[in-house]
């Protein structure tokens, strides 16, 4: 559907802000020791490291500071340098391990490696090492989001090193002709044989996350299905994240309906035709988002590529004028922007020395203190300068230096996409355009009230109601911080801190296009000061949009206090003081300043849809807060997407762009999650032994195990009061107490417990179940004192009672189905080596099988005899588990499946 060609008079900002590669730090702790100007890895072999350099972010107006380098595992010959590769695989599963012992749902995978050697797929895996790390993947590890999808089955071992190859591969092979649809056909042959389960694992990961494949190009958009064939999704927001999750979600199938409130698609990014004047000159003005942060892997400089767009490299040369017009002296401008450097770093060195109170201390409040007591004389201009220093900061985050965390402010550095900051000729909204080709928006839909429960969802705009399987919300977080949309129930007190802890800033822009260019056509950029801090922000920096708008356009933003009282700034002031701006600058130099022929003002904080231009992290707040915002509620009906969803992009156009595309992955997997689940409950007799069957697979790679117990939960999910099942396996002849149970201690399921085991007690295994909350499974692993103290805690205390797989019911059923699809390609595996609640060990070896890591963290303990024919527990039952009480005598019931071995 096509917008209406009229357009609201008010638009929002949201330049992107430059970001580097990920390579994230061993500790990202802003806190640690590690030198803030510097990302690196731990280097034990630096002559078989390769260099690779990444700018620094938040200098969008002027050159970058001194470029801080990576270095990366050289790959020699298509394959890795052995002694790089023995140096680096240790420390990355070292690093695994210390992750998912911290983070139980973060769990390795058990298993074998599937080769002894690393693969041979390319000569050329140093570049395609560099290209998958422009993408966001590390270049010797696993993300978070990999683990969890199950990408390979051990983590830290040689599989996972071929894993990496065959990923890069992939990857760098899209990027060779992004207008292509890459197949798993065409790698076949060129991996061995022996690794095709792990290309098909690989591909299926990169294809479902949209890592590749992705995009406007003809091969990618004739791949979505003429009718859908899957539940229904309703995306609110036609911005970036909308446009990219909806087109994901129309390739896999899925029936979208797009809500705009607007009169146009975009949201935060809006190009406007401006025209006039007697020669009619026109240009088209980037109102909101206009920089892309950041060539290397950018989605949208993908995107870009597919249209066939040229980009416009930001030149770095940038002069900036003082009050009275004259060009800054070069000598002064380099010694306040060195000192200006210097002083961030020495707030990097403060908050490392203050540790946790440094997150309730402001950035602005550090750099100004550090400045009085710097003890550098300075004179009014140096001052000024300073000034515009903050003023440039104030510009890259949105917010008030006041109002910035000091400990966190720059927490998405890692993450900087690298290469040149870019101006797409004609403006963004060609990207905009493209992406909402063919997209079933529906415009002026302002949602006021969003209903999520088990049957579905629906959608309030106006008097109208939409109904759906699944709804995402990627409205600005100005318009959740508002509170202008009701959700039904309430959304979590989580999310909600989350909302309230993180800053939404912003920044507005005055476009001007003139009869001719005045200003000459050899720079991008350049600055003005201010000699009133107050006002430091207002006009401060100029866009040249000569050279890529079409026409004599020029932009001046307002950023930090100013971008406030710009909001109720009459129009015509704006004009005239940036014209007297100007005038001061071209007039002594014999330049004539025409009159604009037209002028737009933007109020991006009174706009509704957008109340602000983007996020930032404000004191208070973290990183993790990102990531809160991005987590789905209702059991996988209410899901969130933009910018402020992103912890390592935020406050970018990509950022917005990348959002969508994983939210389009977690709402396919909650829908295929349910579709299982419905498949199992229509013919439950049919299906048991496949429920059996599908238990006993997941619990050969548990998310818990201590002692006799075994926990296996959703791992999307991170909400404590989601359910998850306990297994008790009783006559474990290979576990040992380690738990110091005293002899004369007195239980009062002692006696039963002794009874039960002796039934057992001819190398035979019984296995009980029950269903608990997250929180009551991490509550039941602290208890110390054996089996028998977790059992009495389990019975007295939580009140529930153990059952045989029948004893279940149905409920087990839709949370076994969950659990499955969540685990999606994830083989089982014939060993435990999964990261439970424990410590683990790094088998000695060379790079052959014995690398691979087990990580034995069960608490062996000795179990008392129990009987099959007692009642494990008395007490009341939890609400969500009365579907689970069952007599015991259940528990034989589900025969072969209940009696597996469990595998060390």
């Amino acid at each position: 559907m096509n917008p209406p060609n009229e357009f609201p008079d008010d638009f929002s900002s949201f330049p992107p802000i430059p970001f580097a590669l990920f390579v994230p730090p061993e500790n990202p702790n802003p806190n640690s020791t590690a030198a803030p100007s510097q990302t690196s890895i731990e280097d034990p072999s630096s002559a078989h490291l390769l260099s690779f350099t990444v700018p620094k972010k938040r200098r969008r107006g002027r050159p970058h500071r001194p470029a801080t380098s990576f270095q990366v595992p050289q790959i020699l010959n298509g394959g890795f340098n052995s002694n790089a590769l023995a140096s680096s695989s240790g420390s990355i599963s070292a690093h695994s391990i210390r992750h998912n012992a911290e983070n139980p749902s973060s769990s390795a995978k058990a298993g074998p490696d599937m080769s002894d050697e690393i693969i041979v797929i390319s000569k050329e895996s140093t570049a395609e090492a560099l290209i998958a790390l422009s993408a966001g993947f590390p270049a010797d590890s696993l993300t978070e989001e990999e683990i969890d999808f199950g990408v390979i089955r051990v983590i830290g071992g040689i599989e996972q090193v071929n894993y990496i190859l065959i990923r890069n591969h992939i990857i760098a092979k899209w990027r060779e002709n992004v207008s292509n649809w890459v197949t798993k056909d065409i790698f076949v042959n060129s991996i061995p044989k022996h690794c095709h389960a792990l290309l098909d694992s690989t591909y299926n990961y990169l294809v479902s996350h949209g890592y590749i494949n992705f995009g406007i190009a003809p091969a990618v958009k004739e791949k979505i299905p003429a009718e859908p064939s899957k539940p229904s999704v309703i995306i609110i927001g036609a911005g970036l994240a909308g446009l990219a999750a909806a087109r994901q979600m129309m390739r896999f199938g899925f029936k979208v309906t797009v809500l705009e409130g607007r009169k146009r698609a975009g949201g935060r990014v809006y190009t406007k035709k401006m025209e006039g004047g007697i020669r009619v000159c026109q240009a088209a003005a980037d109102l909101g988002g206009s920089v892309l942060t950041g060539t290397l892997g950018n989605p949208l400089g993908i995107v870009a590529r597919q249209l066939g767009y040229s980009l416009h490299k930001i030149r770095d040369k940038c002069p900036l004028y003082n009050v009275e017009g004259k060009p800054v002296d070069h000598d002064m401008d380099m010694k306040v922007e060195s000192v200006f450097n210097h002083l961030l770093d020495k707030a990097s060195r403060l908050r490392q020395l203050m540790g946790g109170v440094s997150v309730d201390v402001s950035l602005g409040s550090a750099l100004e203190t550090f400045w009085h007591v710097s003890g550098n004389a300075v004179n009014a201009e140096e001052m000024n300068l300073f000034n515009w220093h903050l003023a440039n900061l104030e510009y890259a985050n949105a917010g008030l230096l006041s109002k910035l965390s000091l400990a966190f402010w720059d927490q998405d550095d890692p993450y900087d996409m690298g290469g040149d900051h870019c101006f797409l000729p004609g403006g963004n909204g060609r990207l905009v355009q493209a992406l909402a080709e063919n997209v079933p928006i529906l415009y002026e839909k302002t949602v006021h009230t969003i209903r999520y429960g088990s049957d579905g969802v629906q959608i309030l705009a106006g008097s109208q109601v939409f109904e759906g399987d699944m709804v995402l919300c990627t409205v600005p977080l100005g318009v959740l911080k508002s509170g202008s949309i009701k959700f039904i129930p309430e959304l979590p007190q989580r999310k909600l801190d989350g909302i309230k802890r993180l800053g939404f800033g912003l920044l507005n822009k005055v476009a001007m296009l003139f009869p001719h260019v005045f200003w000459g056509t050899d720079l991008d950029t350049f600055g003005h000061l201010s000699d009133d801090s107050s006002r430091r922000g207002e006009f401060f920096l100029f866009y040249s949009y000569a050279t890529v708008a079409g026409g004599p356009l020029l932009l001046a933003l307002v950023a930090g206090e100013a971008a406030h009282k710009f909001e109720s700034m009459p129009p015509t002031d704006a004009v005239t003081r940036v014209l007297q701006i100007l005038k001061g600058i071209y007039e002594p130099q014999g330049i004539s300043v025409p009159e604009p022929i037209q002028t737009v003002c933007t109020r991006w904080g009174s706009d509704p849809f957008s109340l602000g231009s983007y996020s930032n992290v404000a004191v208070g707040a973290s990183g993790d807060d990102y990531d809160i915002l991005a987590e789905s509620v209702g059991d996988g009906r209410l899901f969130f997407a933009g910018e402020a969803t992103n912890r390592r992009y935020p406050a970018t156009m990509h950022g917005a762009f990348l959002s969508g595309l994983r939210e389009a992955a977690n709402m396919a997997n909650y829908a295929n999650a349910r579709a299982l689940r419905i498949k199992l409950n229509r013919n439950p007799s049919k299906n048991a032994h496949s429920c059996a069957s599908l238990l006993a697979d997941l619990f050969r790679e548990p998310d818990l195990e201590f002692g006799s117990f075994s926990v296996i939960f959703g791992r999307r999910n991170a909400d404590p009061k989601s359910t998850a099942i306990l297994r008790v396996t009783f006559n474990d002849p290979r576990k040992k107490s380690h738990d110091g149970s005293r002899p004369d201690q007195q239980y009062s399921n002692k006696l039963l417990f002794q009874q039960l085991q002796s039934h057992f007690n001819q190398q035979q295994q019984l296995h009980v179940y029950t269903l608990l909350s997250r929180q009551q499974a991490l509550e039941l692993r602290e208890v110390r004192g054996g089996d028998e103290m977790r059992l009495n805690y389990l019975c007295e205390k939580l009140g529930v009672k153990l059952v045989g797989r029948k004893g279940l019911g149905p409920s087990a059923d839709s949370v076994i189905a969950l659990i499955k699809a969540e685990r999606g390609n994830r083989k089982p595996a014939s060993t435990l080596s999964s990261l439970k609640s424990g410590t683990s060990k790094l088998k000695p070896g060379t790079l052959k099988r014995k690398l691979v890591r087990r990580a034995k963290i069960m608490r062996n303990i000795n179990v008392s005899p129990l009987s099959a024919n007692s009642n494990l527990a008395i007490g009341k039952l939890p609400e969500e588990n009365k579907n689970s009480v069952q007599v015991v005598s259940n528990t034989l019931g589900s025969g072969q499946n209940d009696s597996e071995v469990l595998k060390q």
